[in-house]
């Protein structure tokens, strides 16, 4: 199955958990931290103006890892694999390097 993002809508995937610290302690499942970042896997066409009839391009882009809040979105399964919509809107920052 293929998703394609509308609007100001865009498709993450959720980095991978923390396994372990970093002085080497491996963490149970219950206690590893749920990932605030994510890759972006595909973008919509932008926002809407609704005064031109034109829309507005992404400031964010398909590759870029981002970081949002924890209720950000929608989670959907595509294919077995967890996925994230959301709106730019609902991104916080772009995280580089």
């Amino acid at each position: 199955m293929k998703v394609r993002p509308l609007g100001d809508k865009i498709i993450v995937r959720r980095d991978e958990a923390v396994e372990k610290t970093e002085s080497g302690i491996y963490l149970p499942e219950p206690a590893k931290d749920t990932p605030k970042t994510r890759r972006i896997e595909a973008i919509g066409q932008g926002r809407l103006n609704k005064d031109t009839g034109e829309y507005t391009p992404f400031t964010v882009k398909t590759g870029d890892r981002v970081l949002f809040t924890s209720y950000a979105g929608t989670e959907i399964k595509v294919d077995g694999e967890d996925l994230l919509i959301m709106s730019e809107d609902e991104v916080l920052a772009v995280v580089e390097g």
